[in-house]
């Protein structure tokens, strides 16, 4: 038999001509900490673009602050003490509340804000959508700078005070402090994130910021001022239940008046209280998108 020349050529199968299969690179997890600093230049380069704007909410904020302990120094001049702390003493407590506040103030409430407008809206889709956790991107989207004026101004309070007091922290207070301060920050932010949660049965909540200040209202004041059988009633249910007593409560005290032997527990639940808190409204918020249904559908 005679091959022709077409014996030569390599032979030609189905498979060779199949695609080679290349495995996808899996996906990489987004690096939290680039994104929130993304976010808060985005937010500084919005507050920049007017800066008159920015001053002005800067001086509001401040004024305010000012109103609060001028307040107080009045007050100091009928009274030596509120509920057993003394002038210096509880502006050290201001102080510590102010710190709080102008963390969450800045960072989370602007978001909580506008998650019901998110909602209403379907906006939420595209939160829902990003390769990203969408608690995190909730709460950290946007950031009010003009708010930390008051963490600065608080910053000088505390020095001011303790100057005054003549105390200068330990090695264990220095290291405590800072904690219980994100400890207080992650008590309110909870809070916080919990009321925005429930916009998404509410359908439109608008009154976020009214019930979170009502409610850490109780926070502004030392714990000692809640007896007797409403005020210990008070105290109780925002001790235990709604734990924002300890959030101001519990850092202050370490500078201005020093944990005793039968409050070192009070500092333990403290700590268990923020677990506590954070994970119930973690599984709070979780419930509530499986419960989202948009709105364009």
């Amino acid at each position: 038999m005679i091959r022709g020349s077409l014996d030569t050529e390599p032979v030609e199968t189905a498979a060779m001509h199949r695609p080679f299969l290349i495995a996808p690179p899996p996906p990489q997890r987004p690096k939290y900490l680039r994104v929130f600093l993304t976010f808060a230049r985005n937010s500084l380069v919005r507050a920049m673009t007017f800066r008159t704007n920015f001053l002005l909410e800067c001086i509001t904020s401040l004024s305010w602050v000012g109103m609060n302990l001028s307040f107080y120094l009045l007050v100091f001049q009928y009274t030596k003490s509120v509920g057993g702390w003394g002038q210096y003493q509880y502006f050290v407590f201001l102080a510590t509340l102010q710190l709080i506040n102008s963390i969450v103030e800045a960072l989370f409430m602007p978001n909580a804000e506008e998650f019901s407008e998110l909602v209403r809206t379907g906006e939420l889709d595209f939160a829902l959508l990003k390769p990203i956790d969408t608690q995190f991107l909730i709460s950290l989207a946007k950031i009010d700078w003009s708010s930390l004026a008051n963490f600065l101004f608080a910053i000088g309070l505390l020095a001011f005070s303790l100057f005054k007091l003549n105390v200068f922290p330990g090695f264990a207070a220095v290291l405590l402090y800072p904690l219980y301060i994100v400890s207080g920050v992650v008590i309110l932010y909870s809070l916080t994130i919990t009321l925005a949660a429930s916009t998404v049965w509410l359908g439109r909540n608008q009154s976020i910021y009214d019930f979170w200040f009502y409610i850490t209202n109780f926070s502004r004041y030392p714990m000692e001022i809640y007896r007797g059988p409403i005020g210990g009633a008070l105290g109780w249910l925002f001790t235990f239940l709604i734990p924002v007593l300890v959030v101001v409560n519990v850092p202050a005290r370490l500078l201005a008046k020093p944990l005793e032997a039968n409050q070192w527990p009070l500092a333990l639940f403290a700590l268990a209280a923020t677990v506590l808190s954070f994970a119930g409204s973690r599984w709070l918020f979780l419930r509530a998108l499986n419960g989202y249904r948009s709105a364009s559908s």
